[in-house]
């Protein structure tokens, strides 16, 4: 009794500190965990057995989700060739259009916008079927028999996820290049020749190897974070059940697409 009144007096200051001292601790639980967790999981890539686990995960991670980083690509590089042509056309410089399709997609736009785009459709279904499996206890069940659910599970999904990414992001910048071509020199009358010279004039090999680095590093948070949370959906203190796997769905592609425009940033700023 005298424990809740003196609480009761607490300073509101000591409530703020106390309540952001309990986030800080389950952050720092959480990024341990995630962080073991990714360990663990890259470590069972190599193990026997692992290849047909990984090509089927790359058939649904990868060749599934093609379709629509393919469309997306190419609008936009549709607009940016609309776009840029129009802010250059105003400086007589509407012959750099290429350079700018090109630089702007292998850079920045091409690995971002085909990892948010695969998280959407890939990392959602990652989290959603762990999740499920989980709390329908298929997880337990392989434990029970001696196997090992991140082996069995995880590894694959995140060694394909190393693979596709990389793939998708060149296939982006491919199509949104040929978008780019259409809106330029098709629609706009730009001339043919120039645009490709730009193209290839202005790509250096550190632009397309930069654009890798940022697709391995999204894969493997994107991977990370999505399997982590479903395989630890039951775990949520608020939410039970088919709530608890709605939550941590949205919940991975919310944090996912967050940390891929943070490690942008980051590995951008160590590339440059």
């Amino acid at each position: 009794m005298e424990y809740s009144k003196a609480k009761q007096n607490d300073p509101p200051w000591d409530l703020l500190f106390n309540g952001l001292g309990k986030k800080t601790i389950l952050t720092v639980n959480s990024l341990g965990a995630a962080a073991i967790f990714l360990i663990e999981t890259f470590i069972l890539i190599f193990r026997p057995k692992q290849v047909r686990a990984i090509v089927k995960q790359v058939l649904h991670i990868g060749s599934k989700s093609s379709g629509i980083v393919l469309m997306v690509g190419l609008f936009t590089g549709m607009v940016m060739g609309l776009q840029m042509y129009y802010a250059l056309v105003d400086y007589g410089s509407e012959a750099a259009l290429g350079s700018a399709v090109a630089l702007s997609l292998v850079r920045e736009l091409g690995p971002v916008l085909t990892a948010i785009m695969i998280t959407a459709r890939a990392g959602s279904a990652m989290t959603a079927e762990i999740g499920i499996q989980r709390i329908s206890e298929q997880i337990d069940a392989l434990e029970t028999m001696g196997i090992n659910p991140i082996k069995y599970l995880i590894s694959p999904r995140l060694a394909a996820a190393i693979v596709s990414f990389p793939i998708l992001t060149a296939f982006f910048d491919l199509i949104g290049l040929l978008g780019g071509y259409l809106t330029g020199v098709k629609l706009l009358g730009l001339n043919q020749g120039a645009y490709i010279y730009r193209v290839y004039d202005s790509l250096e090999w550190v632009d397309i190897y930069g654009g890798f680095v940022k697709a391995i590093v999204f894969a493997v948070l994107v991977s990370t974070i999505c399997t982590f949370r479903g395989y630890f959906c039951h775990m949520q203190s608020k939410s039970r059940g088919a709530q608890s796997v709605s939550n941590a769905t949205t919940s991975a592609v919310v944090l996912s697409c967050v940390c891929i425009l943070v490690s942008d940033y980051v590995v951008t700023s160590l590339l440059m």
